[in-house]
């Protein structure tokens, strides 16, 4: 006869915890995935349209992530496009790519042109470095970021061919736009040279992301203008040997194959020394302009207000926010100075556009300047400043400038002011 073993007292007890578990689990992995479409779901087509609630289906992609005004954008949420820059208008921060072709599009909505505009936290990279519109050559291929138009957004759409549109049409709002340069050198890649053939002008050469051979050899063209950085000085053609390690950017991308190259850095000291040059055309045109950011909270009776910084410029010059003017004259009623670091408060565009910053800004005390999360468009850096004015401009939401006290404020070309336009 078997012997009988006790029977443990809740003996479901297991599978309930495994259970629990398998529906945690189900959980915690439904909520890890992106309640937006992106990129990895597949390209946008020409049959892709927006769709109401009632339209939507169960097995429907998810919407893409539509930005809320006053917020930063959750990461991984902007839909990535390429293309080449055929229309600037800098002082609107807005400009035109004609799309690169590829396998999801059909023959006739090839190299149509996106009209975006940079948001007021998107960010410009040229050579490395932080950038304005204008710093860009027409004709160069860039990598950007996009979000949706506004729904309520009636900008009109410039002419096209037939009145055709790219599939991209709607992604109106830009996060990033940077060129071949900068988009490898931030993720630490270069193009190790396989070949060069001066006759026939073909260089073929390899991607290498951090050291290691990234994709198949690509077949680039020369030009006999193609301009060649090497060290300190400017060389030709004929240094260009295999083997090298270089950066590049180009024109003309996918119209004849992967495209042709305009500029070529061909070692380091080369890559350095550009990279330098446009960060300090960056420091100059943001400290006559003022630091971006935009107004997160207001106490009108003790007249503080905080602002959010944009991470769409060098991150050193917060480091400038803290540093008090030894040259700033006492205060006129005799009274002791301020011992906090000083500036001055701009309003601002959407578009970034101060009015008359030499005039219409007010001044403060710069109370607190504390590190926050950072996030899409957003430096991690807050400021409290205790106003001595207050404008109708400081609300939340709202776009301002900040100049430190150390800044000199001057009167910027009258384009460049949106007082008188209104």
């Amino acid at each position: 006869m078997m012997k009988s073993f006790p029977q443990p007292a809740c003996p479901r007890l297991p599978l309930r915890v495994a259970a629990w578990l398998i529906l945690t689990s189900a959980i915690l992995s439904a909520e890890e995935k992106p309640k937006f479409r992106t990129d990895a779901d597949g390209p946008v087509k020409a049959s892709d349209k927006r769709k109401t609630p009632k339209e939507r289906k169960p097995g429907d992609l998810p919407e893409w992530f539509q930005l809320v005004e006053g917020q930063f954008p959750p990461e991984g949420s902007a839909h990535a496009a390429t293309g080449e820059l055929i229309h600037t208008e800098h002082l609107d921060r807005r400009f035109q790519i004609r799309i690169d072709r590829n396998d999801s599009q059909e023959r006739g909505i090839w190299d149509l042109p996106l009209d975006a505009t940079m948001l007021p936290y998107g960010s410009i990279w040229y050579q490395g470095a932080p950038a304005a519109l204008q710093d860009i050559p027409l004709g160069t291929h860039l990598h950007g970021l996009f979000y949706l138009s506004d729904p309520e957004d009636k900008t009109p759409l410039p002419d096209t061919w037939y009145k055709r549109k790219t599939p991209e049409w709607e992604f109106r709002r830009c996060l990033r736009i940077e060129d071949e340069f900068s988009f490898h050198a931030r993720q630490q890649q270069v193009w190790k040279i396989d070949s060069v053939d001066l006759t026939t002008k073909k260089l073929t050469a390899t991607l290498q992301d951090k050291g290691k051979p990234s994709g198949q050899p690509k077949l680039f063209d020369l030009l006999s203008s193609t301009r060649v950085f090497q060290g300190n000085g400017v060389a030709d053609l004929k240094a260009l040997q295999p083997g090298q390690s270089v950066l590049f950017n180009l024109t003309w991308v996918t119209l004849y194959g992967p495209g042709r190259i305009t500029d070529i850095w061909l070692d380091e000291k080369a890559r350095a020394l550009v990279t330098a040059n446009q960060m300090e055309r960056h420091r100059n045109y943001i400290r006559e302009r003022g630091l971006p950011a935009w107004v997160t909270a207001v106490d009108d009776e003790q007249q503080l207000v905080t602002v959010t910084f944009f991470g769409n410029v060098d991150a050193k010059l917060f480091e400038e926010l803290k540093i008090k003017d030894p040259n700033l004259p006492p205060p006129k009623d005799g009274s002791p100075p301020p011992v906090e670091p000083r500036g001055g408060l701009a309003v601002a565009r959407e578009t970034l556009m101060t009015y008359d910053p030499v005039n219409d800004r007010k001044t403060g005390s710069v109370l607190e300047v504390n590190k926050i999360a950072a996030e899409p468009g957003s430096s991690g850096v807050q400021m409290k400043v205790k106003m001595d004015m207050m404008l109708e401009g400081y609300r939340p939401k709202r776009i301002v400038r900040f100049y430190p006290e150390t800044w000199k404020v001057i009167a910027l070309p009258k384009e460049e002011e949106y007082f008188g336009k209104e």
